[in-house]
This record gives structure tokens, sequence and C-alpha cells, in this order.
């Protein structure tokens, strides 16, 4: 399994699909780095705000930081799917999986050796790109979330998760169709949580209604909301106000039952990937 893993890792570099990642993601946080000095200079220079009724600091750190963890989980959930978009019915048509399911391992392992790998990678690398921009954000502005650790780690979790229902995907479509596959679900629950906020700001059920739905059909939204709720779970008066909207989705409580869910969906997702697997003629 250890081999497997390995296996994965050294196809990901030969693609340089980590070199690609690592340009994007520093790109990301020069550009970040300026943007948030800038904007809390910006903020901090607002006229005829008063200092006690709005934070400024904390308008601005919130606002960037939050978009920040937007561009995290985006670029983790792009990691997640290419690293997964190919791992069963991609490495069959290529003729790389038979020999490998008949001896010396089963499916069984394969498939979880190929997760975890894909797992801990973009666990490692979205939980440092999130603790780079939390370092950035408190010193371009010495600024810092109620929350520090929690968000950083639903943020990997979600990613986690769209790897998940990517891999199920790759027992089913060919590498190309799974990765638009994967992006579109992405993007679709991401889509849910936008209208949900928008169903609140304008006061409709129905909208409201479609994004909690969602959120248990696509738990990986509800992690990054109750993500950018901790930003500021703490933090009351005007300035909660001016807050509660958000960027990408607005933030959004999840609550015990939902992050219970989203552990018991990951299990789910899995299952019904070995299951399907098994099945499968390969």
């Amino acid at each position: 399994m250890i081999a497997i893993v390995l296996y994965g890792f050294r196809e990901s570099l030969r693609r340089r699909m980590f070199l690609v990642v690592l340009v994007l993601t520093a790109l990301f946080l020069a550009l970040y780095a300026y943007g948030t000095q800038q904007a809390f200079e910006d903020t901090r220079g607002f006229v005829g705000l008063n200092p006690e009724a709005l934070d400024t600091d904390e308008l601005a750190g919130t606002i960037v930081f939050g978009l920040a963890m937007f561009g995290t989980l985006f670029l983790g959930a792009v990691l997640a799917v290419f690293l997964t978009l190919n791992v069963v019915r991609g490495d069959a048509e290529a003729g790389l999986l038979q020999p490998l399911v008949v001896r010396p391992i089963g499916r069984a392992q394969l498939l979880f050796a190929r997760f975890a790998g894909a797992a801990l990678v973009c666990t490692i690398y979205v939980f440092g790109v999130y603790l780079a921009t939390l370092g950035i954000t408190e010193w371009a502005g010495d600024w810092t979330p109620d929350r520090m650790i929690t968000p950083g780690l639903e943020l990997a979790g979600a990613v986690v998760i769209v790897a998940a229902l990517s891999l199920l995907g790759s027992v089913f479509l060919s590498a190309t169709a799974n990765g638009v596959a994967g992006l579109m679900v992405f993007g679709a629950g991401l889509l849910a949580g936008l209208l949900g906020e928008i169903g609140k700001a304008i006061d409709s059920e129905r909208l409201q209604d479609i994004a909690h739905k969602a959120w248990w059909l696509f738990p990986f939204d509800a992690l990054y909301e109750d993500g950018l709720h901790r930003l500021t779970i703490d933090t009351v008066g005007f300035t909660r106000f001016v807050l509660e909207l958000g960027p990408f989705g607005g933030s959004h409580q999840a609550g015990t039952t939902l992050l219970v869910w989203s552990a018991a969906y990951l299990g789910l997702v899995l299952l019904l990937s070995l299951f399907a697997f098994s099945r499968r003629d390969l």
C-alpha cells in the first residue's frame, strides 16, 4: 500500500502537476500579500467612520481572509480532483490497474491507498496555504480571526470530501469526464451556498431551503461556510452585521449534526466507491 501511495506521488511529479500547483500558489500568495496590505491601509483611511461602531481592521481582515479561504479551497479542490480523476477507469484503460488488483494486493487496498495518498497531500497543502495566508494577514494588518485552527481544518476536510467524490467518479468515468464532473460538482455546491445567502437577504424561503438541502448533499460547502463563520464567531455589534453577507457564499454555522454528517458522508462515499469498484469488470 505504501508503494501504491508513492506510485501516485511519482505519477503526479511526472506529469508536473505539483510544479504547476506550486507556481500558481506562489502567485496567489504574492497577490494576496499585496492586496491585503493595501486593503488594511485603505480601510483605515475611511472618513467619517466611528471606530467604536465599526472596527475597520476587523472588517478588512475578515473580508480579505475570507477571500483567501475561498482561494485556498478552490486550489485544494483542483488538486484533489487531478490526484484522483484516473484512479480506476483511467489506470484500467492504460493497462496499469489489472496486474495490481490480482497480485499482490486487492481492490480495497489499492483504492484505499490511492485515496489516502491524495487526501494526505491535499490536507498538507490546504492547511499549509491556510497558515501562510493567516501569517500574511497578521503581518499586513496585525489581525487574526477569532478561531485560527478550526477553519483551516474544516477547509482541509472539505477538500478531502471533494477527493472522495472524484474517486467515486473515477470508477464510472474516463479521466477527462471525471475531471470536468468533479469541478462541476464542486462549483454546484458553492453556488447552492451562494443562493442560500441571496435567499436570506431577500427573505426567500425557497432559496434558503435549496441551500439547506445542498449542505447535506454537498457537505464540503457546509464545512467551508462554517469555517467562515468561525472567523468572527466572537465579533459583535455593527461590525458583525456588516460581515454577515461574507464573501463567496457567506458564513453559516453548520452545527454539530451537519459536522458529524460530513464525516459519515465521507465514509459512505468511500464505501460506495469500493462497492462499485468491486463489481466493475476490468
